[in-house]
């Protein structure tokens, strides 16, 4: 690799802790993710479409920053072909969470979905044990397993079960597993280059994938009313840009499983987004769930030794630069 190509990983491959602490970044993703579901709710576009311009969007907001990261686009272009194959496996993880999530709103109700959804961090656990050898302190995990009860809590009162929701509840599980899928996927590529190069090309191929379904299953994708555009801005700067580019920059030190239990937070800040906005209710089992998911949370982080660069008593391995990977 030459020494442009190099530009975009050297600050990155260069320091053995983050500059910005991975926590922090990771409370402000949780806070920006929040917002997704409220902008999903304020449009009327159908949910394939939505998806897809938040993506779309991501990307046009994204590609001006290569005018002040030029040794990202030589990176890319370097890329191996495995890197290239793990990067498009794992946008099209993105793309199936997406649609998989969405469409399972049309079949059962938004607290089963969601319930269903927030599950990613025990495909997290399982997946980090067999891929990256984790292991997680049984006190950590305690507190992983209370978080998902307490999202259940939040939920159980709309849960449904049986005939077509059946079906949707199914989509939203498997909506948990392939995003557990990108998180995995992610952990491994951002050893080997940089936050921007990887975000970019995964959020590129992630709007290729569902413009290709949209195309496929007619869905128009011009014609929706000015607001709607404005919502789709919006989702892409927020949960996307703030939200899942975050993540995609900490998951080099923090793993999969820390960043699935983080984003069980998600309910909370969404609820209280709701209230102010939407002027909905929360309700008591939303209070008591999402105090159970907090506890759950600062159980799991205050004991949990697998997260990479950041626990003391882990010495964080060397990176392997990325032609090692051809």
């Amino acid at each position: 690799m030459d020494e442009s190509a190099q530009e975009g990983v050297h600050m990155e491959k260069s320091l053995d802790k983050p500059l910005f602490p991975p926590y922090l970044a990771l409370l402000i993703g949780v806070i920006a993710i929040s917002t997704s579901a409220i902008f999903v709710k304020l449009s009327a576009a159908p949910a394939p479409i939505i998806a897809t311009y938040r993506l779309v969007f991501s990307v046009v907001l994204t590609l001006p920053f290569l005018f002040w990261n030029r040794g990202a686009v030589s990176e890319i272009v370097k890329m191996p072909k495995k890197v290239w194959l793990l990067c498009l496996l794992s946008g099209a993880f993105l793309a199936s969470h997406f649609l998989l999530w969405f469409e399972s709103l049309n079949y059962t109700s938004v607290a089963s979905s969601t319930v269903l959804v927030t599950l990613q961090p025990l495909f997290a656990f399982i997946g980090g044990y067999f891929f990256f050898g984790e292991k997680v302190r049984l006190l950590a995990l305690t507190g992983g397993l209370l978080a998902v009860v307490g999202s259940f809590v939040i939920g159980w009162g709309d849960f449904q079960v049986g005939g077509m929701a059946l079906l949707g509840d199914a989509l939203a599980l498997l909506g948990a597993a392939t995003v557990t899928g990108y998180w995995l996927v992610g952990q491994y590529v951002r050893q080997h280059m940089s936050s921007f190069a990887y975000t970019l090309v995964v959020y590129s191929a992630t709007s290729l994938i569902l413009v290709a379904y949209d195309l496929v299953l007619g869905y128009p994708l011009i014609g929706y009313p000015a607001a709607d555009w404005g919502w789709f801005f919006c989702l892409a700067l927020f949960p996307t840009l703030l939200g899942h580019s975050i993540f995609n920059w900490i998951i080099k030190w923090l793993n999969t499983t820390t960043i699935s239990m983080g984003i069980l937070g998600e309910p909370i800040g969404t609820a209280i987004l709701a209230y102010f906005i939407l002027g909905e209710v929360v309700t008591l089992p939303q209070w008591i769930g999402g105090l159970i998911i907090i506890a759950g949370i600062y159980l799991f982080i205050r004991y949990n030794q697998s997260a990479k660069g950041v626990s003391t008593d882990e010495s964080k391995p060397a990176a392997t630069s990325p032609e090692k990977l051809a």
